[in-house]
């Protein structure tokens, strides 16, 4: 029995599968692939399967992470091919190695969001949006379990940039906190419909590039 982490990607039309579908469709794709998970006990026993940050439906990843635990040792270099082999378009294993740390200790992730604009970019867009993302304060309404309230995203913020990558779209490159808070990239493109509505995007799509520690060490 050992302990396995899996870094995988989820892109394309992948991205519209829910975080519970992810669950289930890793589960088939262990089993098709013949390898055995260590399960839960009790009366409804499942795979013991944990993902570091469940991704919201409509993103994509290059760097997403699970940990399982393998019944039987199998060379983690095998593992990957393995499970692409069973795998849906969309989802990728990129690699399977033994966890050294732990995911509370995963602190800043990095998120590239495409905002496109019908009519084109607006003049001064960029230049506009970096100013508003670096605010020292930047208090935005939003949805929570309780409801709707006032949040300031600015602490939650450690950089953004933003590209002119065509004539209609602009990539925001952004570095963000990725949990306690975790901070969901469609925030800011929240900020830019309540605090500059003339910037707002009419369309947005997000994606992960890259996971960190607090000493923004890539984590592994």
């Amino acid at each position: 029995m050992s302990e396995c982490r899996i870094l995988f990607s989820k892109t394309g039309t992948a991205r519209y599968i829910s975080h519970l579908d992810l669950m289930r469709t890793m589960q088939r794709v262990f089993i098709r692939a013949g390898l055995a998970l260590k399960h839960t006990e009790g009366f409804n026993p499942h795979p013991c399967m944990t993902f570091a940050l469940p991704l919201s439906v409509g993103s994509g990843s290059v760097c997403e992470l699970m940990d399982t635990v393998l019944l039987e040792d199998v060379p983690f270099e095998s593992v990957p091919a393995l499970l692409n082999a069973a795998m849906p378009a969309g989802i990728e294993v990129l690699q399977a190695y033994a966890p050294s740390r732990k995911f509370r200790e995963l602190f800043w992730l990095d998120t590239q969001t495409t905002l496109v604009y019908d009519a084109g970019v607006p003049e001064g867009g960029p230049e506009a949006l970096e100013a508003l993302f670096a605010r020292q304060e930047l208090i935005i309404n939003k949805k929570s379990k309780r409801g709707y309230g006032d949040v300031d995203i600015a602490p939650c913020i450690y950089s953004a940039r933003l590209e002119r990558t065509g004539e209609n779209t602009l990539t925001l490159y952004a570095r963000l906190t990725a949990q306690t808070p975790a901070m969901n990239p469609e925030n800011l493109v929240n900020a830019i419909r309540q605090k500059l509505p003339a910037l707002a995007p009419d369309f947005a799509g997000h994606q992960r590039l890259e996971v960190y520690d607090k000493l923004m060490n890539i984590f592994r």
